[in-house]
Order: structure tokens, then C-alpha cells, then sequence
């Protein structure tokens, strides 16, 4: 069972936070292992499991970039680790991007750095988003998929250099 069958809600890459929230509150109610106390070991056992992965579900489908990867992963495109291949044009701009970041002293000159990271993450979002919103398990094409974990890395990468800023502050 994915994680999407445990919430019975169709797999998406943009998911609805209340309804998740919802469901998971049913589903936590439900598997509570609490409600379980008077039952036989195995369905004892079963019940913390199953609370086990709703716990991990929600955790995933509740973030956005976890949601994406666990889709990609799904759909037999990413792999637990995997090492991906930016492009060069890419990370000759992180390099400069991280440089900056290193240099970066006082309030203004770490503003303008994360507004040119946010910037630059924003791009990156734009030429994605029609897949994100529109995703459809069995429909989207490959290559466009490939083209969301093409972002998904880039991010990543992103996310890293925001989080250097941030301990610049």
C-alpha cells in the first residue's frame, strides 16, 4: 500500500493540506494503537504499523518537496541516495551563488543574496509548475517528469545554500 492509498486520495504533487490533515486525524483515530489494547498480538502488531506509516505518510505528503520525491520514487524515476547530474550552466551559477554566500557580511548584502537565491527558485518553479498542478499518475509523460526532478535536485541544491545564509544571520 503507497502512501496515497493509505489516505485514499489520488497521487498528486500538489496536495490539499486540510484534507490530508483531515484524513490523517480519521486514519490516526482509527489505528490508534490505544484501541487496540484488548486485541490478539497480531492485530496489535498491525495496528502499529499501520500507525507507523500513516506517521511517515503524513510527514511526506505534508511537505511539499517530500511529496515530489516519493512521487519521482514511485514512479520508478528516483532512486533512495541518487547521485544527478546537474547541469554545468547550473552549477557554475551555484558557484558564484555560494561564493556570494561566503562573502556575504551584514544585513543587506545576506538580504540581496536570498532574494537572488528566492529568485532564482522562483524561475525554477515556473517552468515546472504546469506538471506539478497537473500531474497524473500513468498520464504525465516521462520526459516530464524528468524535467520536475531536474528541479527537485536543483532545489535541493538551493535549499542548501539558503540554509549556509541562514547561519549567516
Amino acid at each position: 500500500m503507497n502512501y496515497f492509498e493509505l489516505f485514499d486520495m489520488a497521487p498528486t504533487m500538489s496536495i490539499d493540506r486540510n484534507e490530508l490533515r483531515k484524513k490523517y486525524l480519521a486514519l490516526s483515530r482509527k489505528y490508534h494503537p490505544d484501541y487496540f489494547a484488548q486485541s490478539t498480538k497480531a492485530e496489535m502488531e498491525e495496528a502499529l504499523e499501520k500507525t507507523a506509516m500513516l506517521n511517515k505518510a503524513f510527514k511526506t505528503l505534508g511537505n511539499n518537496d517530500s511529496t515530489i520525491k516519493y512521487l519521482l520514487q514511485e514512479e520508478g524515476l528516483l532512486e533512495e541516495e541518487e547521485k544527478y547530474s546537474l547541469p554545468s550552466t547550473f552549477l557554475m551559477e551555484m558557484l558564484e551563488l555560494n561564493e556570494a554566500v561566503e562573502e556575504a557580511s551584514g544585513e543587506q548584502l545576506v538580504a540581496e543574496t536570498k532574494n537572488k537565491l528566492e529568485q532564482i527558485e522562483t524561475e525554477l518553479y515556473a517552468a515546472v509548475a504546469p506538471v506539478i498542478n497537473n500531474y497524473k499518475q500513468g498520464v504525465t509523460a516521462t520526459e516530464d517528469l524528468l524535467l520536475v526532478k531536474d528541479y527537485y535536485f536543483k532545489k535541493k541544491y538551493l535549499l542548501r545554500l539558503r540554509s549556509l545564509l541562514d547561519g549567516k544571520l
